[in-house]
């Protein structure tokens, strides 16, 4: 059975830390007054794309999706969100998950087509 722990530690309290510091310098250097930072410590997934609980890759024995987001072991499912990517940019990944499920669809229906699937 999985189990997911999604809390705050000491890490990424450092990290929400740093990520604060660096805001506010770049605001200070960008001309900006009065810079306030605040954290709130909300729960994880509110205001990000979480991503990597069900990694692409070639060997089964160390991904769960192969190159069409597929699962290896159920070939019926396709998984073609953030789950895939295990990590991220600070840049909004959507266009990317799109263009993934379009890849994987496409890969679907040729399946459907030749009767694999």
């Amino acid at each position: 059975m999985l189990h997911t722990d999604v809390s705050w530690h000491e890490n990424e309290d450092r990290m929400a830390g740093d990520a604060a510091e660096q805001m506010q310098e770049m605001l200070d250097k960008a001309g900006l007054k009065n810079i306030r930072t605040h954290d709130n410590h909300q729960a994880p997934g509110r205001d990000i794309h979480e991503m990597g609980g069900c990694r692409m890759g070639n060997d089964p024995k160390d991904s769960m999706l192969n190159k069409w987001n597929q699962l290896h072991a159920v070939n019926n499912v396709f998984v073609t969100d953030g789950a895939c990517m295990t990590s991220s940019a600070c840049q909004n990944p959507s266009l990317t998950y799109m263009a993934l499920t379009a890849r994987a669809c496409d890969h679907a229906v040729s399946e459907l087509k030749k009767g694999d699937l």
